[in-house]
């Protein structure tokens, strides 16, 4: 007893055109058996389409029923709907609805792609189009063949999972006739050797007769139902019902999907690289946004943690812990003078400082000068500090070659030195070891002990380098001369240099007035004054600071018998506290620098939106057909989000490259300090990947949202 594939009882659809009620089918009845090969034929407009499209599961009915295989199509969910569009029937339009720039083969791969039956692909495909005729013809884009090929290549594409139904929609209306007749034999022959369910709509009579039955509708209404040979009946052999092609629960349903979806993922891939491929100039330019931002995010975050690192060093070198205690201004006479106007420093202050105040841990203290340094015929002029040897210790400054000032060179004032690199170079050159040398050190011969690691320019370009450290004794004794309150101004100066590198070191000269007394070298040993220009005092620890301040505070006002109430002659600087703001400072620019970068990325995010929402309507014929062939909504939604991200990543991968060339031209040809970060790359890649994701998610939903026999009709 013949099967029955198709069955419709009472079907009706109205369409809505504004006020307007269209009435595409008028309650129409119909069966149709296992292996016909039937002919729905009438006038444009009559209904014969509306009638396809709903058998195709491609629309739905307004009311009435309608049986696919025994099982009613209005139970059915939509992963259930596109299943059937993808295993059970196949689609041939009158348009071929080939999606463009794309080769034949391709084109007949499709189904397999949302049907999850992916065995041997191109090998099936390659076998489909063969039994088409079109062997040899794979690689050929849709625009390189006929029409008469065209529609070959969509019969091989509806054939390639092996449906029960072929729905054919005007097959020849775009042929000639010896085209047409060629079609119209392929199809016939299909029906009668391998038992396929034909379903022909069509206005010719022509084309009608190579069908077993005709069906006329007109006005929404069946109004003749003849056939015209018997029916064939060669049996396909057992074919699989919906239900059991389909998974039987729920649980398994969920199974085969998640198991279709992983395969579904790389294929995804693929045909979002091959569509980003054929609109090259699109695609480059919707990445430029990607490109840009990534790229200046990766530079701009080098070029702040550079800065950053920069003044680490920086305070690295000054010390840790560091405080300095600077001369103090002086009130005389209701005038109250600047600070250095009178120094009341003194090295034995500075011995105190440690014994009487568990909060420091070590202190040191100098004088300073600028004067000419020689060796031989080269000469130069530098700053020379006398410092005592523990200054090295909390200046976090090593001695590279040679040995640094110990306590022995203190106590007998003795004629060594250590040498700056850049005094280095320029009394020496950049090749010779100078340590064992003698030089002239404002016409004292001294010998060279130790050559100072560099400490490179400061935060605000003076050369740390620049200077020759000798014993305290020996400057106060033998080189530099006693300390006096014309000589105590150059502290502040001296100190300023330290807290701002810009100030400069006094002229001798300028220092040294008319009533100043000067020690020459060569004459009898001075008296020792101990009158020092600064004094710094390392805390034993962070936290102990403000407790080694109000300690060092209250033993110099004891010392220097100071009234409640009255002005300290002294000031004390904190260092780390300077320069943890510098820090914070260098971190707020380069989060600010971050900042400016990922708005450039949010920009290119949009870009992407707004290029994809234009794919959407441009694509929306090709979404349509995708539907009606098997596509599930998801599929829809994930091959646009694919490309979505496909065009973050590339962009945000050539951005990490382009970011790390322009961080390196940045430190090369500008010379600014900077410093690649890890996390900046990384953090910019998933940032980049994000962005896709994230705008390119509406424009996918959109896209998948779209009714399939709309988005055919788009035009």
């Amino acid at each position: 007893m013949p099967e029955t594939v198709i069955e419709v009882r009472d079907l009706t659809k109205t369409y809505q055109l504004g006020d307007v009620e269209v009435h595409a089918l008028r309650g129409v009845s119909l069966i149709i058996e296992r292996g016909e090969f039937i002919a729905i034929m009438g006038a444009s407009g009559s209904g014969k389409s509306t009638l396809m499209n709903i058998i195709g599961c491609l629309d739905l009915p307004t009311s009435g029923i309608y049986l696919l295989e025994g099982v009613d199509v209005a139970s059915l969910n939509e992963p259930e709907l596109a299943g059937i569009r993808s295993r059970r029937i196949g689609f041939v339009f009158q348009s071929f609805n080939l999606l463009s720039r794309t080769s034949a083969l391709e084109n007949v791969e499709l189904p397999l792609l949302y049907s999850g039956d992916m065995a041997e692909t191109e090998r099936r495909a390659r076998a489909s189009l063969k039994l088409l005729g079109l062997e040899g013809r794979e690689q050929n884009h849709t625009n390189q063949l006929s029409g008469g090929q065209q529609q070959r290549v969509a019969i091989a594409r509806a054939l390639i999972n092996d449906p029960a139904i072929l729905l054919a929609d005007e097959p020849t209306g775009n042929l000639d006739s010896v085209t047409s007749s060629e079609i119209m034999t392929t199809l016939q022959r299909l029906n009668r050797e391998r038992g396929l369910t034909v379903v022909l709509v069509t206005h010719d009579s022509e084309v009608a007769h190579y069908a077993d039955r005709v069906v006329t509708v007109r006005d929404g209404l069946i109004v003749s139902d003849q056939r015209q040979r018997p029916q064939h009946t060669k049996s396909p052999g057992p074919l699989e019902t919906i239900r059991s092609n389909q998974p039987p629960s729920i649980a398994a349903t969920a199974r085969g999907e998640s198991a279709a979806s992983q395969r579904f993922g790389i294929m995804a891939l693929r045909a979002a690289g091959r569509a980003l491929a054929r609109n090259k100039l699109r695609s480059a330019l919707t990445m430029l946004g990607i490109f840009i931002g990534v790229a200046a995010l990766i530079a701009m975050v080098a070029v702040g943690q550079g800065a950053n690192q920069a003044v680490q060093e920086q305070i690295a070198s000054l010390g840790t812990n560091l405080l300095i205690v600077m001369p103090g201004a002086v009130t005389s006479s209701g005038v109250r003078a600047g600070f250095g106007s009178r120094s009341t420093l003194t090295a034995a202050d500075g011995e105190a400082i440690p014994k009487e105040d568990p909060a420091i841990l070590v202190i040191s203290y100098l004088d300073r000068q600028t004067a000419q340094v020689e060796n031989a015929n080269q000469n130069w002029s530098t700053s020379i500090n006398g410092v005592t040897p523990a200054y090295l210790q909390i200046r976090n400054w090593p001695v590279t070659s040679g040995r640094d000032l110990n306590q022995e060179d203190e106590r007998a004032a003795a004629l060594v030195c250590l040498l700056g690199t850049t005094v280095v170079t320029n009394l020496f050159g950049e090749h010779q070891d100078p340590v064992g040398s003698m030089i002239r050190v404002k016409n004292v011969q001294m010998r060279v002990v130790g050559v100072l690691a560099s400490k490179g320019q400061s935060g605000f370009g003076q050369d740390q380098d620049d200077v020759v450290l000798i014993p305290f004794t020996t400057a106060e004794r033998k080189v530099l001369g006693v300390a006096t309150p014309v000589l105590a101004q150059s502290a502040a100066v001296a100190t300023a240099s330290i807290l701002n590198p810009y100030a400069s070191v006094p002229n001798p000269a300028a220092v040294y007035n008319a009533s100043t007394t000067v020690i020459s070298p060569f004459g009898a040993p001075p008296k020792m004054t101990g009158v020092v220009q600064i004094i710094f005092a390392e805390a034993r620890s962070d936290e102990l600071i403000p407790d080694a301040i109000q300690q060092i505070t209250d033993t110099l006002r004891a010392r220097h018998r100071i009234a409640p109430g009255r002005d300290s002659d002294f000031d004390i600087r904190n260092l780390s506290e300077i320069a943890k703001a510098a820090e914070s400072s260098s971190r707020v620019m380069a989060l600010l620098l971050a900042t400016v970068a990922s708005i450039s990325l949010v920009v290119g995010g949009i870009g992407i939106m707004n290029i994809l929402l234009v794919s959407v309507t441009e694509r929306t014929r090709e979404i349509g057909i995708r539907m009606a062939i098997g596509a599930r909504r998801v599929h829809i939604l994930l091959q646009f989000l694919v490309e979505a991200m496909l065009l973050s990543v590339i962009g945000g991968v050539a951005g990490i490259l382009a970011g790390i060339g322009a961080s390196e031209s940045i430190s090369l040809l500008a010379g600014w300090p900077t410093l690649l970060s890890s996390k900046a790359i990384i953090g910019g890649f998933l940032f980049s990947a994000a962005v896709g994701i994230f705008f390119g998610y509406y424009p996918a939903r959109k896209a998948s949202m779209l009714n399939p026999i709309d988005a055919l009709r788009y035009e």
